[in-house]
């Protein structure tokens, strides 16, 4: 199996086992969120030392992680972060939030009392797993490779379709179609950017900007602003 075939199959793969386990399989958060970083992360390193039969350093590339080359990511950082919460009161009439919060607390065990321990983490740890995923290792080393209109479509829809797994239940079917286009949108903006610095680390800002808007809805959700 070739270098590329061996990537897109892992992706495929680590996408498809989290999707059983979070829709089929009746477990919790702390499981969800063990299961992911085994496979984010034990999978990029099987590549890069077996397959690859390289060093850690060439896919975590954080000497390229320029201040000059990550201006741009807190610029977009700035415009996730409104534009998540403009669509969040645009669209806030077609969300159960209520729905929601029980589902989190019933499903998956993220109560009002844990939510903050589970912002941090989404926040700032869970965005960086999946960004070392989708643009440290599925789109950066697709794009050496030299698949590079492959590597902005296959990081991109797998990314937008991952997420799916997290929030089918949540919403009608539009808001769901709108959700997942916005997220593949968002990979190729993630992509091109990765694709300037040559490091993942300038689309992980922009996906804590993002997140931080989330988690802000998330406290709003718990009433925890009241």
């Amino acid at each position: 199996m070739g270098k590329a075939m061996w990537i897109i199959t892992a992706g495929v793969c680590a996408c498809l086992f989290l999707y059983i386990i979070e829709q089929v399989l009746d477990v919790n958060y702390a499981v969800k969120t063990a299961v992911k970083l085994v496979l984010f992360i034990l999978l990029p390193l099987f590549y890069v030392w077996k397959i690859k039969q390289g060093r850690l350093s060439e896919i975590l590339a954080l000497k390229n992680a320029g201040w000059r080359g990550l201006i741009p990511a807190f610029l977009f950082g700035f415009a996730a972060f409104s534009a998540v919460l403009a669509a969040f009161f645009i669209l806030q009439e077609s969300i159960d939030l209520a729905a929601i919060a029980y589902e989190m607390e019933t499903k998956l065990g993220i109560t009002p009392q844990v939510f903050v321990f589970v912002a941090f983490y989404v926040t700032f740890l869970n965005s960086l797993l999946e960004e070392f995923f989708f643009r440290g290792f599925l789109f950066l080393e697709l794009h050496r490779l030299g698949y590079r209109t492959t590597a902005y479509v296959f990081s991109s829809l797998l990314f937008g379709l991952y997420h799916i797994a997290i929030f089918q239940s949540w919403f009608s079917l539009p808001v769901t179609l709108l959700a997942l286009a916005g997220l593949i949108g968002v990979g190729f903006l993630f992509d091109w950017l990765v694709s300037r610095s040559d490091s993942f680390i300038s689309s992980w800002i922009v996906h804590i900007f993002a997140d931080i808007a989330i988690v802000l809805i998330g406290f709003h959700m718990f009433g925890m602003f009241s």
